[in-house]
């Protein structure tokens, strides 16, 4: 029988590597990373979190159940990343205004590993199977004032790896406030709170829960904003990740001494966004964690950073993303959006 745990952690790995975000599976080998795979563009070009960028984007809802307002109207939305390899995520949203100050949605996350041959444990070949993960979310938001809004965001997970399944329940909560005047947003998530109510086995997979802290504000009068992102603030000491080639294994390493300022900039994404107009966007990303982590991968240049752009005309609108975490692994994102 295949060692599912093992399984679980080498794909929340793979999902680390595509997404170019800080700690994708990283914090434990559990079934249900993926869930840290943003499905929006703008995120992902944004160093991979972003949870204070305010906007009519529904994908952004998967970031803080907070971003969705009444301002969004009614739209669908579809999502798409190319992972290396065969894997594929995908993603569809509706969203629509409830009332003058509430916002409901919908939506369905799906990730694809492809095709992955299985052994034994004594090495004997088993045959091929296709790992799945999906999400099926269901979010709400009200505006309490003028500036503050709260969200939640609740989630039925299922897995499938070859012959095992599990179930899991969790539930993103958010907080935005957003000042108009002062083009300034701050944000607090509280990211998969809940558990399993269906096992692989006898043992017990831990969700990715994290707490999150989001700032964005425009730089002075003109189009440029800064974004910065606090993650995984539950966890100060993130263990440190090498690769060993020969064997294509993962190992985490607890230095004896963690310095101050490295350890503290591996829980902050950073990005630069222009933005002229409401209908056009150029997005850069840099994540230190990301770049630090990838140092055993054949880290290429581009590592730990990203890029995106987005374009609206008139009911349509589409944005794209790219970052390269290492030289073998380039991933391209797609999001979609129709406002009917």
């Amino acid at each position: 029988m295949i060692n599912h745990r093992r399984l679980a952690g080498a794909l929340a790995g793979m999902a680390a590597l595509a997404a170019a975000s800080s700690a994708h599976g990283q914090l434990a080998a559990n079934a249900y990373s993926f869930l840290e795979v943003s499905s929006a563009t703008h995120a992902l070009a944004l160093g991979g979190y972003a949870i204070a960028a305010a906007g009519p984007d529904p994908m952004m809802a998967d970031q803080n159940p907070a971003l969705l307002g009444p301002e969004i109207g009614r739209v669908a939305a579809l999502g798409y990343m190319r992972y290396f390899g065969s894997s594929n995520f995908m993603a569809a949203r509706f969203a629509q205004s409830a009332g003058e100050r509430g916002a409901w949605s919908a939506a369905i996350r799906y990730l694809d590993y492809g095709s992955i041959d299985g052994y034994t444990p004594d090495g004997s070949y088993t045959g091929s199977f296709k790992p799945q993960d999906i999400a099926v979310e269901g979010t709400y938001s009200h505006d309490f004032t003028d500036r503050l809004r709260g969200g939640i965001t609740a989630k039925f997970i299922y897995s499938n790896y070859e012959e095992y399944s599990a179930m899991a329940l969790a539930a993103d909560l958010g907080l935005n406030y957003y000042n108009e005047e002062n083009d300034l947003s701050l944000a607090l998530v509280i990211k998969n709170a809940g558990g399993q109510v269906k096992r692989f086995n006898e043992e017990y997979d831990h969700l990715p829960f994290d707490v999150q802290l989001g700032y964005m504000q425009a730089l002075g009068s003109g189009p440029f904003s800064l974004a910065i992102t606090a993650h995984h603030l539950t966890h100060w000491k993130l263990p440190y990740y090498k690769h060993d080639t020969n064997s294509g294994t993962d190992t985490a390493t607890e230095e004896e001494e963690y310095k101050f300022i490295p350890t503290f900039f591996r829980h902050l994404t950073f990005g630069l966004q222009y933005m002229p107009s409401d209908r056009f966007y150029v997005a850069l990303g840099y994540n230190y964690k990301m770049r630090g982590d990838m140092a055993t991968y054949q880290r290429s240049f581009l590592s730990g950073f990203s890029l995106g752009l987005g374009l609206n005309v008139k009911d349509f609108a589409v944005s794209v993303s790219f970052s390269q975490p290492h030289k073998s692994a380039t991933t391209l994102g797609l999001n979609l959006a129709y406002y009917m």
